[in-house]
């Protein structure tokens, strides 16, 4: 976390509030550090927001008074467009024909299935709706479905028939979406179910990917966690070098060892 310059307390307690209603807050020894004050100070001030009914505090913290709500997929299939676009594009030219491919529900594992629908000689396996869609009829891709209980919300499956269905395969890379990623922490999804699926998806590839556009970089929006084996890489976009947030979660992601791969933008066509 980079710190802020000096501001007063009331400012400093609306801060605060943002952080619990976006980004999720950190610990109280991290906020103390962000806004240069002592750790008693940032006490008193989550104090004061739970008595005004503005935070529920939690150990070692606070969290907003109504969970953050999670999105639909509907919904965030407009959100962040064109980085999604860019980071699909990257992916898909790492792939190579004859590979077993694993992937994810979600928007911009969706991307990539489009990017896949021309490939050649691919297997796909996949626990999302969308990808499914994608390659229903992609010619060149034999595709498989791993089923289970269908998330509504993510057009996901998961649970036990999807994670028996996974032991009895392997991969050669997974493409994992992911509401949030927080160095140290892993990826972050809305329950347990999404991240036990997902670390289960990870232990079957040999290589490991997470598609995230830069907001999503050091965003803890829920507090499910899945945490992924050493030598991951990153895709993300290049608002991810532009934004303090963004840029502070890659460094710290690179010095874990994480690869992290900027996918570039699309050439502007000429005028």
């Amino acid at each position: 976390m980079q710190s802020t310059p000096a501001i007063g307390s009331r400012e400093r307690r609306e801060r605060i509030e943002h952080l619990a209603t976006t980004t999720g807050l950190a610990s109280v020894d991290e906020l103390s550090e962000l806004f240069r004050v002592t750790p008693s100070t940032i006490r008193r001030d989550l104090a004061r927001l739970t008595a005004e009914g503005r935070l529920a505090r939690t150990y070692g913290g606070a969290m907003p008074l109504t969970a953050h709500p999670e999105a639909s997929l509907r919904q965030r299939i407009g959100e962040a467009y064109e980085a999604k676009q860019a980071i699909a594009r990257a992916a898909a030219a790492l792939v190579s024909p004859g590979e077993h491919l694993l992937l994810d529900a979600g928007s911009t594992v969706g991307a990539l299935a489009h990017e896949l629908r021309t490939a050649r000689d691919l297997t796909v396996a996949t626990t999302g709706l969308t990808a499914l869609n994608e390659l229903t009829d992609a010619e060149g891709v034999r595709l498989r479905c791993v089923g289970g209980d269908l998330r509504p919300l993510s057009q996901g499956f998961v649970g036990p028939m999807a994670e028996a269905a996974l032991e009895r395969l392997t991969f050669d890379r997974v493409f994992l979406g992911t509401d949030g990623i927080a160095p140290g922490l892993g990826i972050c999804e809305a329950d347990l179910a999404q991240t036990r699926l997902k670390e289960l998806m990870a232990r079957r590839a040999d290589q490991v990917y997470v598609l995230a556009h830069a907001t999503k970089l050091g965003r803890r929006p829920f507090h499910a966690w899945a945490q992924l084996p050493a030598g991951w890489t990153l895709i993300t976009d290049t608002e991810a070098e532009e934004r303090d947030d963004a840029a502070d979660t890659v460094k710290q992601l690179r010095a874990g060892g994480v690869e992290v791969v900027v996918a570039p933008a699309a050439p502007q066509s000429a005028p």
